[in-house]
């Protein structure tokens, strides 16, 4: 039975594919895990249009080419790197997302999956890492009326949150700041949520050193007077706004 149920899931990593805009080596550089040398495949396609998104080819103008779930599983093997990280884009959206997270935990690897959360997918990772979004980043009503309606009628299912979290062997909910007007929201999402603080990670807005910093001089003491996480995002501190990093 088990050699079956092996050679299925061969079949359909074979032809089971993934849209993918890029994959790469690189060190984490948000959350619990930065610093960790980590695979990271990175899928096309988005629900959601975050006015300030930092891969607008993977949402607003998505790209990429269609890749085998084997191809991917053969790419991060020959690595030799045991961390991977799911993003995008928005990872859940596609359902062949649960057969690479499936072929991927068999053989040993550490997952951690990028979400916004918006999505109610059953997928098994060792970390997911929530990203919620404000109000704040809507796009413009004026410039994007349609997108504007769908990501606010999308970006907050609390529920699909929580049941994310739940059946993960870890977690953690990551917040981009970007400005003191987020706040307020925040802690309510953190509170209906109901996480504990050092589960909570706060970062900055900002491509650039300069606004990473500035940021920095209200944000940090603001997060640790509520006993949340700071986040430096630090792929920006280490290469730069670039991509394949």
């Amino acid at each position: 039975m088990q050699a079956s149920t092996e050679s299925t899931r061969g079949t359909l990593a074979e032809t089971s594919s993934l849209r993918i805009s890029e994959t790469f080596v690189s060190r984490q550089g948000e959350g619990e895990l930065t610093g960790t040398n980590s695979f990271f495949v990175r899928t096309s396609g988005c629900n959601l249009r975050c006015w300030f998104c930092d891969t607008p080819y993977a949402s607003w103008r998505p790209e990429g080419d269609q890749m085998s779930i084997a191809s991917l599983v053969e790419s991060i093997s020959d690595s030799d790197v045991r961390h991977v990280v799911l993003t995008g884009g928005e990872p859940l959206l596609p359902k062949e997302s649960v057969l690479l997270c499936e072929m991927l935990r068999e053989r040993g690897y550490h997952i951690t999956i990028e979400t916004a959360g918006t999505i109610d997918r059953q997928i098994a990772c060792d970390l997911m890492s929530i990203s919620p979004k404000f109000r704040t980043s809507t796009p413009d009503a004026d410039q994007h009326p349609r997108w504007s309606e769908l990501h606010e009628q999308r970006r907050m299912p609390i529920g699909t949150m929580q049941r994310l979290m739940e059946q993960s062997v870890d977690y953690q909910v990551k917040f981009v700041v970007d400005g003191e007007r987020d706040l307020q929201e925040l802690q309510e999402i953190v509170s209906q949520l109901d996480v504990p603080a050092d589960k909570v990670w706060v970062m900055p807005q900002g491509i650039s050193n300069e606004e990473l910093d500035q940021a920095a001089t209200w944000l940090r003491p603001w997060t640790a007077e509520h006993g949340f996480q700071y986040c430096d995002r630090m792929q920006i501190r280490w290469y730069g706004n670039r991509r394949g990093t």
